[in-house]
């Protein structure tokens, strides 16, 4: 009776509309195909997955119980601007001037200011990532306390796993700072559910932000702030039996200085989603997820979720001026060593040659550099990553 019962009442519709190009009017799917995301990245069954990932019986290498960080204080943020400047409309070189501060309080969590405007992607300062204080026990604490988070404006939301989408958080932000929160079709259901409202976006849609009282110092450069929603290759769950009842995007906002993306957590899929970003103007930052790609030895992505080399495959096709790294260090939710992701990072740039995308420290402002240049639209081969980087010095990095 409860294998019967228990599915169902798990289950939940989070989004009711037609059909599109990737909806059948009860599940979200990917339009370039879901085989890589249906099966377990292991190839065998969904359960042996999952004992083993939690039994640790994967032949895992071993993880620190803790990570030393260095955590950002207020003083150390981007500070607001004290008034709006006398212009209305920018010139290019102010536009290409305007300071932007990226912090990575870890995993898919990154503080991103510009003057006036304090944009939150994927907020988890949860200890575990995981239903009722269940699931992987964070490693390294958030680089910014909450108590010295300056005031957010706007969150990114990508999807509705544990480690992207955590309720508390949310809903201790919502009640400090009321801030506009644009997520992708569904998800918005399950923060109503807590009292948190949201804008969910369909994927090729657009929010403008307007109307916020600390955000009207952007309007002056003559170009709206907005956030379009993107595509990206990946799916959702909360309960298992809910499986792609809510959609997952990447992000872009349309910024002064250029723009920032950031791609929630993805696979590769057909690879075409990062060109599609990159076509709404020059991205200034890239937010670009390196980690929970390995779980068979010498893996180096899986269908959900890219490695180091096809990140650096993204970053070049987004054509960034600069990315951060992200989704890895802080959360252990796959099979490969806690220094791996950057150290295969490291060696795939090198492999393309180029430069502009590489680890900061949690917790540490980065001030991003100007767009400058648009980078060359090349993308190095498959064929091309795999031959570089077959080396003594990769394949050691378990």
């Amino acid at each position: 009776m409860a294998m019967t019962i228990v599915p169902h009442f798990l289950d939940r519709i989070y989004y009711t509309g037609p059909a599109s190009g990737h909806f059948d009017t009860e599940r979200f799917f990917n339009p370039d195909g879901d085989t890589d995301t249906a099966a377990p990245p292991t190839g065998g069954s969904r359960a042996g997955f999952f004992w083993n990932a939690m039994t640790g019986r994967d032949g895992r290498p071993v993880w620190p119980d803790a990570v030393p960080i260095h955590a950002a204080k207020p003083a150390e943020l981007l500070q607001p601007l004290p008034a709006p400047p006398v212009f209305t409309v920018a010139t290019p070189a102010q536009a290409a001037a305007t300071p932007m501060v990226a912090t990575w309080i870890g995993h898919a969590s990154v503080l991103v200011q510009t003057p006036g405007l304090n944009i939150l992607t994927d907020p988890v300062w949860a200890d575990h990532s995981g239903p009722f204080g269940f699931g992987p026990k964070r490693v390294a604490a958030p680089g910014i306390a909450f108590a010295d988070l300056p005031h957010v404006d706007l969150i990114l939301l990508s999807h509705n796993h544990y480690d992207h989408l955590d309720l508390s958080t949310l809903k201790r932000l919502w009640a400090r700072d009321r801030p506009l929160i644009v997520t992708s079709l569904g998800n918005d259901a399950i923060l109503r559910s807590r009292g948190i409202p949201a804008v969910a976006a369909d994927w090729d849609q657009a929010v403008t932000v307007a109307g916020r009282p600390r955000v009207g110092a952007n309007t002056y450069w003559g170009r709206p702030v907005r956030v379009h929603v993107t595509r990206n290759h990946h799916w959702g769950s909360r309960w298992f039996a809910d499986r792609n009842r809510a959609l997952w995007s990447s992000f872009v906002v349309t910024l002064p200085g250029g723009n920032l993306f950031f791609a929630g957590d993805t696979g590769m899929g057909d690879g075409r989603w990062p060109v599609e970003a990159a076509a709404l103007g020059p991205i200034r930052l890239a937010l670009i997820p390196i980690g929970a790609f390995r779980f068979v030895t010498g893996q180096m992505a899986s269908g959900s979720h890219i490695g180091p080399p096809q990140a650096v495959q993204v970053f070049e096709r987004l054509r960034a001026a600069t990315a951060i790294p992200i989704h890895w260090g802080t959360f252990r939710l796959s099979y490969e060593g806690y220094r791996t992701p950057p150290g295969l990072l490291k060696a795939a740039m090198a492999c393309a040659g180029r430069t502009g995308f590489a680890p900061v420290a949690i917790g540490r402002p980065t001030a991003i550099a100007p767009v400058g240049a648009e980078a060359v639209a090349t993308t190095t081969s498959d064929a091309v990553m795999v031959r570089c980087m077959d080396t003594p010095a990769v394949r050691v990095l378990r």
